[in-house]
């Protein structure tokens, strides 16, 4: 069979480009500036004003005070992260921790007290909280700043990973270099760099600041380096000296010839731009024009490159890298703005209540007789106002304890042991990398048991980014066979090639014949795009080319090419080298059009060995069938196997060249190198519209077909977190069939889902009654799989491009949103980056659920931050995903266990803390309330005054901690078989925390009433009662921990029985003899507790009294106990019939190429899995 070469004969006919037409009024101006700057000198380039001399240190060299601070326009080379020295660290640390409203209420309750007229507690009971929770934070930020590493054991929780700052600066700081210092290189350290010194930087060192690389070791001074730490790429990227330094620096002994070397860099001021770079070196007379590619920036790593020179042009705090170094986002969980809200509203209820009692005092005050004992006592210079003034603050005082201080610091430590555990567990353990989960950001492990909407990347994130090249189409004429397993498929015999290395999932005879006998100029074409449209970097190993590719696909096509005969060797920045079936052939890179995510395609213009130029581009269908010429052959063809690709979940590119005459490209070099060094704010686009018109008139070649498998356990992960009730949604920039395809292979749709396309949306939501139109709205005949199974399931499916018509209504996105609510999922397809954030904004603004992405690749940053959650997978596209995420992970099925499991169970855990440390300070608090009444409002308090601080501390702390860390009410492989446990657990909202308030409000008055009633008529004392009060207080926290304490371990039994021993132990030693003679005003209780123990009475009433406080609680968990076994076996009856269901039909309906892919295994699986349960 012939190949079909229709309209590639006249492929090196003439062709006029767009730019070479006069100019238009029609143009923009900054396009009319660049031609009117043609014949313009270097110098006028605006906007650079970095001016950097070489060799010349008094130039650049800060000044410095007789007070050792520096000052000037160029930054010096140091590092200083840290924050502290020995003289900053106490006031700044006290400035941070007084910042917090908290704290700051403390110390003013603090100052209070010390004002004898209105302190009704001693200065020092606040001041014991406030001191540990200032110094536990304070030690903790004085760690992580200094190299104060053996303190950390000390501490209740563990640091952070990170060094400590100063540590760690000092480390950077003192790095070796190579330092041109008179006219010889010599060892220094980077502290010692300043800006226009000459460094040599040797393979395999990170580059120490950024520098203008001047010339290197390798031919045309050609440097490699790796920006793993900067933009998480682990592929090598090229960059190359001048041409002009490179012949000069090189001719000679290069130590002398730098040592002399004086030219003058002006640069753009030190900014963020990671990317971009613009500059001229003025050196011997000439103006040589600088960008990107002529820049090693700080942080890279030079790699396959003895040693390469350079010109330090930006240092320390003005890199880029540094630049960059911005303050995270601080997410704030929904736990924590419940607490601040209910917390503002405890603090308002003592105020109110303090109101109260200053006004029953003042009214008690007023009746009290005058000219009696009473009145000279109990009435402040005998003005009852004034002393209802002084009861308002001595009230203040006396509730303060009902403010919890120290349950800020609580949390912290409960969240770092929840972020342990989450590090530990080895079933989250990915040993192919050797990598646990990671926890980035300890605050929010208790949100991932909040979890509502889970939206997800699809490439490497359900998919493994393990890209196959399966098929390709290329002029009309399909090779491959996709149905086909890639481990079944016949390996074919390339031993003709000596650089095929194997890997090649693709049986394709006819097409290895055709390109053997060079039958098809078409096919031949095709592989050279493939070989040479990249910016793939090749290093031999074993003399073979070995690949790293900045993606996955672009290792995966050139290996494809490598395969088949078109092996691509080498790159500089001017040539690339392919072996053509054994014949070595040199291509001059003329220009490269990079790939962004807004264009979606790149081009590479050449010069042929023949001296012919071409533009080789491949790109997204939908951007590059909109630049194919006219009448283009096989089009038609093409564009059905794009279809039939899609429909078996492939991965496509098409391929285009476009033969571009020399006049065209001249005109257009000019144009392109004068928009580069222009300074205007549309340069961009101005550069971007350069692009768009040399990449026309394309003639479309062919499509590649790439298979991307799901990961494993994918399909069980998306079904059991459906089942948990958390709304999957689908973020991708695939074609919709292909993001479709996938959908079903995941589980994520099943037959009889109904999928929704935009066109009946939009109907629906330009309805008058959307909910209504939604309900009766047929079913789609596009997307169902089975007609008769198509009911009640909805999912909606829709593009970029639709999502942008949101704003056309100004409701839609609230009305989509209650809509996509009663769904099943949505897939949004042909996303770029930011449409993602944007979705995940959509979710956040119109609903109250948490949100969590994930993500693995670059493209996935914004929605990750964007989110309350992000998860960043550790795929194969570098670490950005990971270093902006809050947790990190290996593998998407991790998800099962981190949400179902650890975030559950920290859910629930940090939930019962919250009410239970708000039921024993306001319970224990309030009971002063209560006794005022029978004081006159005088703001005496009931409790010894060493009681109230040892009874947070030492009495009810270590029981709820042991709680907050341990508890589980299901195991985790419960947590696993019921999902449903997930949705149904409680949750921390104002309306739980106001009842178990209501309910220290109760415990209070049962603290007080029924001593109180017990010996109003005895001869019992005053301190006798408030030790029976203490002692009760004490029963009823620790018996309400028994309570809620469902998992018992060795730390919960030795808590709860040590803090009531340190009750009885602590009281007796505070009401000792001895202490009462070295502090009697302190120490007041003398042999209270003593006389007190002794009485039968006591002990009765002080049981009485907190088992009737905890009554509501044994009631309210009993009657929780006869419902939940009720509601354990419906969980598990409904967990029996849906998976049944899904499997089921799933299998007897449907089959796709992720379900072939994963073999006979996978299915056997499932039905064991069914059976099994």
């Amino acid at each position: 069979m012939s190949c079909p070469s229709k309209g590639f004969s006249n492929r090196k006919s003439p062709m006029v480009l767009p730019l070479s037409s006069p100019l238009s009024s029609a143009e923009p101006e900054s396009l009319k500036i660049v031609f009117a700057m043609m014949n313009g000198s270097c110098d006028s380039a605006p906007g650079l004003t970095w001016e950097v001399r070489a060799n010349n240190r008094r130039f650049h060299r800060r000044k410095k005070s007789f007070l050792c601070y520096r000052w000037g326009r160029y930054a010096d080379n140091v590092v200083r992260s840290h924050k502290y020295s020995l003289l900053t660290f106490l006031p700044l640390t006290l400035f941070e921790q007084f910042q917090r409203a908290a704290n700051l209420y403390f110390l003013l309750m603090m100052v209070i007290q010390c004002v004898p007229a209105i302190s009704s507690l001693p200065w020092y009971v606040t001041l014991m909280p406030l001191a540990m929770v200032l110094v536990i934070r304070g030690l903790k930020d004085l760690i992580n700043d200094q190299s104060l590493a053996a303190l950390s054991s000390f501490l209740p929780f563990s640091l952070s990973p990170l060094k400590a700052r100063r540590r760690s600066d000092s480390e950077i700081n003192s790095r070796p270099c190579d330092l041109l210092i008179s006219q010889s290189f010599s060892a220094a350290q980077w502290k010692d760099i300043c800006v226009g010194d000459i460094l040599r930087i040797h393979k395999d060192q990170v580059i120490p600041a950024d520098v203008l690389l001047l010339c290197s070791s390798e031919p045309h001074s050609l440097s490699y380096v790796e920006t793993a730490d900067i933009d998480g790429e682990t592929n090598l990227k090229y960059r190359q000296a001048h041409k002009a330094t490179h012949n000069a620096l090189t001719s000679g002994n290069t130590d002398m010839v730098l040592a002399a070397f004086d030219g003058v860099a002006l640069c753009e001021e030190p900014n963020d731009r990671l990317y971009t770079f613009r500059g001229q070196l003025h050196w011997q007379g000439e103006c040589l024009q600088l960008d990107n590619e002529h820049i090693l920036l700080r942080g890279t790593v030079l790699r396959n490159t003895k040693f390469a020179y350079g010109l330090v042009v930006y240092t320390g705090a003005d890199s880029k890298i540094l630049r960059n170094c911005g303050k995270l986002r601080v997410k704030r969980t929904q736990t924590e703005k419940v607490l601040n809200r209910v917390v503002i509203g405890i603090v308002l209820s003592m105020l109110l209540v303090s109101l109260l009692m200053a006004i029953g005092s003042g009214v008690f005050s007023y009746g009290v007789p005058r000219e009696t004992y009473a009145w000279t006592v109990l009435v402040v210079n005998g003005n009852p106002v004034y002393t209802g003034f002084l009861d308002f603050w001595s009230y203040i005082i006396l509730l303060s304890p009902a403010m919890p201080i120290s349950l800020y610091i609580t949390f912290e430590i409960i969240h770092t042991v929840h972020s342990k555990f989450i590090g530990w567990d080895l079933d989250m353990y990915w040993q192919p990398r050797n990598r646990f989960a990671e926890v980035r950001n300890t605050v929010l492990t208790d949100e991932l048991g909040q979890v509502g909407y889970l939206l997800s990347d699809k490439t490497g994130t359900l998919t493994q980014n393990r890209l196959l090249f399966r098929q390709c189409c290329i002029a009309g004429e399909i090779y491959g066979d996709a149905s086909i397993r890639a481990e079944d498929i016949q390996p074919m015999d390339l031993r003709w090639n000596p650089y095929s290395v194997g890997g090649l999932f693709m049986s394709a005879p006819k097409l290895v014949e055709r390109l053997r006998r060079q039958q098809c100029p078409l096919v031949k074409e095709f592989f050279t795009a493939l070989s040479l449209c990249h910016t793939v970097m090749v290093e031999w190993k074993d003399e073979h080319p070995v690949y790293q590719a900045a993606s996955p696909d672009e290792e995966s096509l050139v290996s494809a090419a490598r395969e088949l005969g078109w092996v691509f060797l080498s790159r500089t920045r001017e040539f690339l080298v392919v072996s053509e079936l054994g014949v070595h052939r040199k291509y001059e890179l003329l220009a490269l059009l990079d790939f962004t995510s807004r264009r979606r395609r790149m081009s590479v213009l050449v010069r042929e060995p023949e001296g012919g130029l071409k533009l080789y581009c491949k790109g997204a269908d939908m951007v590059i069938l909109q630049r194919l010429q006219n009448d283009c052959p096989h089009q038609d063809k093409i564009e059905r196997a794009l279809e039939l690709f899609a429909q078996a979940s492939l991965r496509t590119l098409c391929v285009a060249v476009r033969p571009v005459p020399e006049a065209s490209w001249d005109q257009w070099r000019k144009t392109l190198s004068q928009a580069a060094a222009m300074a205007t704010s549309d340069r961009n686009k101005l550069q971007e519209k350069l692009y768009d018109q040399m990449e026309r008139e394309l003639q479309l070649l062919g499509v590649t077909a790439i298979e991307d498998r799901l990961q494993d356990g994918v399909p069980e992960t998306v079904a059991l977190l459906q089942q948990a009730g958390i709304k999957i949604w689908v973020l991708t920039g695939d074609k919709k069939e292909t993001a479709v395809n996938i959908g079903y292979s995941c589980k994520l749709l099943d037959p009889s889902t109904r999928v929704l396309e935009w066109q009946e949306l939009k109907q629906i939501l330009q309805s008058s009654d959307p909910e209504m139109t939604f309900c009766k709205t047929k079913r789609s005949e596009v997307w169902a799989v089975d007609k008769e199974m198509t009911g009640e399931k909805t999912a909606v499916v829709l593009t970029g491009s639709e999502l942008s018509e949101f704003e056309l209504g100004p409701d839609w996105g609230a009305t989509f949103m209650k809509l996509a609510s009663r769904c099943q999922s949505v897939l949004c397809c042909r996303v770029t980056p930011g449409q993602k954030a944007d979705v995940v904004s959509l979710v956040r603004k119109h609903t109250d659920s948490v949100t969590l992405s994930i993500g693995d690749g670059a493209n996935d940053v914004n929605m990750i931050k964007t989110a309350h959650v992000g998860v960043g997978l550790a795929g194969v596209e570098g670490g950005q995903a990971v270093q902006n995420a809050d947790f990190a992970l290996s593998q998407f099925r991790f998800l099962q266990k981190l949400l179902l499991v650890h975030g559950r169970w920290s859910h629930r855990r940090i939930s019962i803390f919250l009410r239970y440390f708000l039921f024993k300070t306001s319970s224990f608090a309030l009971v002063h309330v209560w006794f005022g009444l029978y004081n006159g409002y005088s703001a005496q308090r009931l409790y010894e005054q060493w009681f109230i601080p040892f009874y947070s501390v030492f009495y009810t702390a270590g029981p709820i901690l042991c709680v907050a860390f341990f508890e589980q009410d299901v195991s985790a492989d419960a947590c696993l078989k019921w999902p449903e446990l997930y949705k149904r657990q409680d949750r921390s909202s104002i309306k739980v925390l106001v009842m178990y308030l209501l309910y220290a409000v109760y415990a209070s008055l049962v603290f007080y009433f029924i001593p109180c009633g017990v010996f109003s008529d005895t001869d019992f004392e005053y301190q006798t009662m408030a030790v029976t009060v203490s002692l009760a207080a004490t029963l009823a926290a620790n018996t309400e921990i028994v309570l809620l304490t469902r998992h018992w371990t060795k730390y919960n039994f030795a808590s709860v029985i040590t803090s009531v021993v340190l009750f009885f132990l602590l009281t007796r030693i505070t009401h000792s003899a001895f202490l009462f003679r070295k502090a009697p005003t302190d120490y007041n209780f003398h042999g209270a507790s003593e006389k007190a123990f002794a009485e039968p009475v006591v002990w009765l009433t002080a049981l009485l009294t907190s088992w009737t406080s905890v009554l509501p609680s044994v009631a309210f968990h009993g009657l929780d106990i006869i419902l939940n076994k009720n509601r354990k076996c419906k969980v598990h009856s409904e967990c029996q019939s849906v998976e049944l269901r899904s499997n089921l039909r799933r299998l007897s309906t449907r089959r796709c190429s992720f379900n072939l892919s994963h073999g006979p295994s996978q299915l056997n699986g499932q039905n064991v899995d069914i059976s099994g349960r």
